[in-house]
């Protein structure tokens, strides 16, 4: 849990939050004046599982989908 002065924080916030969301680090204690004054923590990653569905019966998935499937996995092997 590092702490990381406020000058700091603001100038390296993108850094800070990518080492939150890579899971580098789990928590960053941002001082003011050398005294903790904020945490800054990842927010809780959503259930993929659960989705809104606005297209739910609208559209039918037909079966040939994966008809080429492994034709285009072997463009993508190619070398």
């Amino acid at each position: 849990m590092p702490t990381v002065n406020m000058l700091e924080a603001k100038s390296t916030l993108s850094r800070l939050v990518e080492a939150l969301e890579s899971g580098a680090e789990r928590e960053i204690v941002i001082a003011r004046n050398g005294k903790p004054a904020a945490r800054l923590l990842p927010i809780a990653a959503t259930d993929a599982s659960r989705r809104i569905g606005v297209a739910r019966g609208r559209f039918t998935v037909p079966a040939s989908i994966d008809r080429h499937a492994a034709e285009i996995g072997e463009l993508f092997e190619r070398r």
